[in-house]
């Protein structure tokens, strides 16, 4: 495809497309394994149709990068339509270009170019896949089939597999990432809930910054560091504020309530 063609696909529109309604109802059901947490880009003003809407599929990208590596490193915003990404940008290494630029090497092989002069209208079709039959090229049953499960989401339990080491995200790219000393992670704590007879929460720092670093949660989600300083209940999570941010589109959802709720009623 030619640079003209490329340099004409507007500035995409992060949409999330976690759960679906079902025809005539106003309820949503709730997405397949390889569905849960995938978002779709789609091409905005008069640009729109010409180009399918990008599928991007986080179960893919999180078995190999941490969420800070691309939320915080690469700059893609946590919350849908908050990230304008154009063809131009990512042609420039800027994005998804920062890793899809054929050049960088993965797994022994090159990261295929997500947009440039010589990319091919096949290629482009491996991202601008919604409403193509288009077959991926890793197969989501045949990936997770040995890691360990889980409940909801993607019915993959990633903490369990990270620290079995069945997979190992990358938290450093080079020509991106920055050096940077490690800070100590607090102890685990207990959070009381609002409603008597629920189990306490023990939320874990050391577990969290393994993928989100300090950076993915303060200031954006969490503005205090203080235990007790920001209050917010079950109300604002679900309505994807807080935990709510990663626990209701990525991340283990709030339907798994012993994930979090774990410590005994005294």
């Amino acid at each position: 495809m030619r640079r003209t063609v490329l340099a004409a696909i507007a500035p995409l529109l992060l949409l999330t497309t976690v759960a679906q309604a079902e025809p005539g109802q106003g309820k949503k059901r709730r997405p397949l394994p390889p569905e849960y947490g995938r978002v779709v880009f789609e091409p905005s003003g008069p640009d729109r149709g010409k180009m399918a809407p990008v599928v991007f599929d986080h179960w893919l990208h999180r078995a190999s990068f941490t969420c800070r590596l691309c939320h915080v490193d690469l700059g893609f915003a946590q919350k849908a339509g908050a990230t304008a990404v154009t063809a131009a940008d990512n042609e420039a290494g800027y994005y998804c270009g920062g890793c899809h630029d054929g050049k960088r090497v993965f797994q022994g092989k090159p990261l295929f170019a997500a947009c440039g002069k010589a990319t091919s209208r096949d290629t482009c079709s491996r991202c601008h896949s919604v409403g193509l039959k288009i077959k991926p090229e890793i197969d989501f049953g045949a990936f997770t089939r040995n890691l360990p499960r889980g409940r909801f989401g993607n019915g993959v339990d990633w903490e369990k597999a990270e620290e079995q080491g069945l997979i190992k995200p990358i938290d450093f790219l080079d020509g991106i990432s920055i050096r940077r000393q490690s800070l100590s992670a607090q102890k685990d704590f207990a959070l009381a809930p609002k409603l008597d007879g629920m189990p306490e929460i023990i939320f874990s720092h050391k577990k969290h910054t393994v993928w989100s670093g300090c950076e993915g949660c303060h200031p954006d989600i969490f503005v205090g560091v203080k235990k007790g300083l920001t209050r917010y209940g079950m109300p604002e999570i679900f309505d994807g504020k807080y935990c709510g941010v990663c626990h209701t589109t990525v991340a283990f959802p709030t339907t798994d309530c012993q994930r979090c709720h774990t410590k005994a009623v005294q």
